[in-house]
């Protein structure tokens, strides 16, 4: 390798160096990920802030997916199971009017640049509703059956600097007999850049840097020549 070469290399890698790759957002976590039937999801709280159930609160439990509701709900996998509001996933929470569960995952973006924060996903809901990212809306589940098939989300914009929260809003209708709820979200893809900027030289280091690595090829040159 020449002397022309190596100089150059070693003035793209100056310019270069300190340029941080982006990573996957911490805390985006699928609903029951790792956990067993009948554990604790402390990622994903939620609160009831409508109907018979109203005040009620607490964290998600892994649902036992060979029980009612299954098979009418999607069934668990490795990547994700079902979240319940109790340990007795057979408990009617709307016996005589929709009761609203607000289910909340937060994580917190301090140290990245939140303008660059992407990520995709899809979730399932018993019976439908709404999705926030920090109060905005980016997706919706509508009908009655949310909990047979995924909804996809996606998000590129709205995030904060600090602590994020994801909200799932979700409606559980009125059924006097036969009656369940539950939350299930994946998150297929995330990325965000760290904030620490790169040390770019200034436009006057920049062109002597460059002038110099165009003197030492022409010397180069010449002494071939």
């Amino acid at each position: 390798m020449t002397l022309f070469a190596r100089t150059s290399i070693a003035a793209v890698a100056a310019l270069f160096s300190g340029f941080a790759a982006a990573a996957s957002i911490g805390g985006l976590v699928n609903t029951g990920a790792g956990l067993s039937a009948g554990g604790t999801d402390a990622s994903y709280s939620y609160v009831v802030t409508g109907g018979a159930s109203t005040g009620l609160s607490g964290n998600g439990i892994v649902s036992n997916g060979s029980l009612d509701p299954f098979p009418s709900w999607m069934p668990n996998t490795a990547s994700s199971s079902w979240l319940i509001p109790g340990a007795d996933q057979n408990t009617n929470y709307s016996p005589t009017s929709n009761s609203t569960f607000t289910w909340t995952l937060k994580f917190d973006l301090t140290g990245f640049d939140a303008s660059s924060a992407a990520f995709t996903g899809q979730w399932a809901a018993d019976n439908n509703g709404v999705m926030l990212l920090n109060g905005n809306v980016i997706s919706a589940i509508t009908g009655q059956r949310g909990y047979n098939h995924w909804t996809s989300f996606a998000a590129s914009s709205g995030f904060l600097a600090g602590l994020n929260t994801l909200q799932f809003v979700v409606t559980d209708t009125v059924d006097r007999t036969y009656n369940f709820t539950g939350l299930r979200t994946e998150f297929l893809s995330s990325t965000v850049n760290p904030t620490v900027a790169p040390a770019v030289p200034e436009p006057q280091s920049l062109a002597l840097m460059l002038a110099g690595v165009g003197a030492l090829g022409f010397v180069v040159r010449r002494r071939r020549g």
